[in-house]
């Protein structure tokens, strides 16, 4: 590895594997259980928490990483990763973006503040800035025959459990309620819902447990 400056401080040395081929920036500090591999380039004030690995990664400054497996990526500065993400390649991550828990991004994107928190897909994606990506959605790429690309603006709200069936372009400012699946382009500030109305039936639990009980 090749060191730029100072500061370089490695937790648990035994437990660490960095290919010749890597650059660190200054002041990188690298925890137990990390791999980084390649022609990846660290930038300065990189905190590498336990148990990544990294392949032929641009990491910018002021990124944290922790958990996560990273290959062929960008990390824009001051962008948190992890724990237990997924960069597959070509995913370019803007700056002071949050892609967390279990989100798995390939071939994509995203603008600067862009975050993704928990529990998602985005493949095959371009997204601008700001946007919110809720728990549980999911970029629709494939349809057996042909991969497909979406497009997400700036300021954009995609709802927890949304599908985005691509190719389909979102507008700016476009808010997509939780639940929907959107497969039609949108224009500025649009609001879409696309979820049907539940159904109640008064007291009806009360019926249809007594009916499994016989069983």
């Amino acid at each position: 590895m090749k060191v730029k400056g100072s500061g370089l401080k490695i937790i648990g040395k035994k437990s660490v594997f960095i290919d010749k081929t890597v650059k660190l920036g200054k002041n990188v500090t690298i925890y137990p259980n990390n791999i980084i591999k390649g022609n990846t380039v660290i930038g300065d004030n990189v905190t590498l928490l336990p148990n990544n690995f990294i392949s032929n990664c641009k990491i910018e400054n002021d990124v944290k990483i922790e958990y996560s497996y990273l290959e062929d990526s960008v990390v824009g500065s001051g962008t948190v990763v992890g724990p237990y993400s997924r960069l597959r390649p070509n995913s370019n991550i803007g700056q002071n973006c949050k892609i967390g828990n279990f989100v798995e991004v390939k071939n994509s994107t995203l603008g600067t503040g862009t975050k993704a928190s928990h529990l998602a897909y985005i493949g095959d994606a371009d997204i601008g800035s700001n946007v919110n990506i809720g728990c549980g959605a999911i970029f629709v790429n494939y349809n057996k025959r042909e991969k497909n690309r979406s497009t997400i603006g700036n300021d954009c709200f995609i709802g927890s459990n949304v599908n985005v069936i691509a190719p389909v372009n979102i507008a700016d400012g476009t808010y997509v309620c939780a639940g929907t699946t959107i497969t039609i382009d949108t224009k500025e500030n649009d609001f879409v819902i696309g979820r049907s109305r539940e159904v109640v039936k008064p007291n009806y639990a009360k019926k249809y447990n007594k009916k499994e009980d016989k069983k």
